[in-house]
């Protein structure tokens, strides 16, 4: 084996790290270099594996190169708050570099010679339960790089998102093994023509089956007009200091230039109604009449937009209820979605899948001083309330899943909502906390995955951008630009069926998770085992 000195393998971590940022969607999208983003890295745990270096070696590498794609990838993060930057991108990579140290203990221990296939068992396992721990942060997940090309990711349908992660690992090992072949092993081409074509197959083979069910797919006709609003008030010195009633009024005058006869619904941006309000009592405010007056003009078209709520709760109700300053009683805040229709009460569905830091703080069931840590962004700060299990709007004419910003990277979650009904998928959300940067971008390209793995049209309203409508197949057939008060109008077709993934959900992603903690309660007998042995 050719010598690898300490700064080769240092290069080749940086490496590794480079080409999953540049991979990765608006930080290069170069999306087909994560094909072999992990190779580097797979060379360097190879060769402290073969050399019987320290293990830690192969943590210190690993988080080198999950430090430089969580930064390359994210570092946008930084303009809604250094801190909450500083502690996502240093401590995403701890985890993931951690959980490849995993993977090399295991193939250590249990399978020097054939371990290599527990990467993809392991590191998928940590993806599916990055969805749903409390520090929960998917935006990362490998098949999220597929955002931007969505008809080669067709089976994302069958899959979800975790496919694709278990796609990119298996071609990354597949080429490992296949340089190791040839360059270590001095094996002719020739004699690894066999390896090849498999190898060949497993890239050929998905991508070729996308584009014929890309072409192939053809949505049923079920027309819906939607006008999705953007707004483009600054969040940082506009949305929540100034007058709320101009804030609508701006959000009105560019509906009205888009609204017709046809429109069923019209969207706007999370937190559009920017002041906290008690949900039982918004009949009594000075904005709930001025929302009927405007949007009667529209015939019977409904107002889907978001707001910030409270609840009030006799007795503690979760551990995001707060006593009542001066008076019995406990209140709850929430990121809540609101529908209004004229003829019927205002209904709410609140968002459960929470921004770390801003919207939830880690832990603080157990330890409740971190709350005092909690960012500030505008609106309410701390752990807001949730909705205890995935919730849909039902309308006479249509379903809709209504999915609160970062709600939208959460494929399972989404499934789930569709899995209860949705004909069509409404996403409002506020991206300009982060300014113009990748990261308004690659939010607004996961949607197209949802579209993908549901089936579902996507209907988007971004208050500074990207608003956009995403047929069924992941197109995005109408969008606007980035910090421009606009409005758009379109029709998309709802959709009643379910695919594979709606009804089964992340099925990869818990087949890995139990196949892992198998492997981990094996892992550690081997370990009691030569403990007591060498004793």
């Amino acid at each position: 084996m050719q010598e690898l000195s300490k700064s080769k393998r240092y290069l080749l971590s940086i490496l590794s790290g480079v080409l999953l940022f540049i991979s990765f969607p608006f930080t290069g999208s170069l999306t087909f270099l994560v094909f072999i983003s992990w190779i580097p890295l797979l060379i360097i745990e190879s060769y402290i594996s073969k050399k019987k270096y320290k293990s830690s070696k192969v943590y210190i590498h690993a988080f080198v190169t999950f430090f430089i794609y969580n930064l390359g990838a994210t570092w946008w993060i930084w303009n809604a708050s250094p801190g909450g930057a500083i502690f996502a991108i240093v401590l995403n990579a701890i985890i993931m570099a951690l959980v490849f140290y995993v993977f090399h203990l295991s193939k250590k221990t249990v399978d020097p010679k054939n371990g290599i296939i527990f990467l993809p068992i392991i590191w998928i396992a940590f993806e599916f339960i990055h969805y749903h721990w409390e520090l929960s942060y998917p935006w990362l997940t490998l098949g999220n790089s597929f955002s931007i090309t969505p008809k080669i990711i067709q089976w994302y349908s069958i899959t979800g998102a975790l496919g694709g992660s278990l796609w990119i690992l298996t071609i990354n090992i597949l080429l490992f093994k296949l340089i190791e072949r040839i360059i270590i092993y001095k094996r002719s081409i020739q004699s690894e023509l066999k390896f090849i074509l498999i190898t060949s197959s497993i890239i050929i083979i998905p991508i070729t089956f996308s584009i014929y069910s890309y072409f192939s797919y053809s949505e049923k006709k079920d027309p819906i007009e939607i006008v999705a609003i953007q707004p483009n008030i600054d969040p940082y010195n506009e949305k929540f200091d100034s007058d709320l009633k101009s804030q609508l009024t701006k959000l009105f005058n560019e509906a009205d230039k888009k609204v017709t006869k046809n429109t069923e619904i019209v969207l706007a941006p999370e937190t559009a109604i920017s002041s906290t309000f008690y949900e039982d009592e918004i009949t009594q405010l000075d904005f709930y009449p001025f929302i009927l007056e405007r949007t009667s003009k529209w015939n019977n078209t409904l107002f889907f937009t978001g707001a910030s709520t409270t609840r009030f709760f006799d007795k503690k109700n979760s551990i995001a209820s707060r006593a009542v300053q001066g008076g019995p009683g406990f209140i709850e805040y929430y990121n809540t979605s609101i529908l209004f229709n004229k003829n019927e009460s205002p209904l709410y569905v609140h968002k459960s899948k929470l921004v770390l830091g801003v919207e939830k703080i880690p832990f603080s069931k157990w330890i409740p001083w971190l709350e005092e840590l909690s960012i500030q962004n505008g609106g309410t700060s701390g752990t807001l309330g949730i909705e205890n299990v995935p919730k849909i709007y039902k309308t006479p004419k249509f379903n809709f899943a209504p999915s609160i910003c970062y709600e939208s990277i959460y494929g399972s979650f989404i499934a789930e909502q569709c899995k209860k009904g949705s004909d069509i998928i409404f996403i409002i959300t506020n991206d300009g906390w982060w300014g113009n940067t990748p990261g308004y971008k690659q939010h607004a390209s996961f949607a197209s995955l949802r579209a993908i793995e549901n089936r579902k049209s996507v209907a988007r309203s971004a208050n500074t951008g990207i608003s956009c409508f995403i047929n069924q197949r992941g197109d995005v057939i109408q969008a606007t630009k980035w910090w421009i008060p606009t409005a758009l109008n379109g029709i998309l077709n709802k959709n009643k069926e379910s695919t594979f993934y709606t009804n089964n959900g992340d099925l990869i992603g818990k087949t890995f998770a139990i196949a892992s903690l198998i492997l981990m309660v094996y892992l550690l007998f081997l370990k009691i085992r030569i403990a007591f042995g060498k004793n």
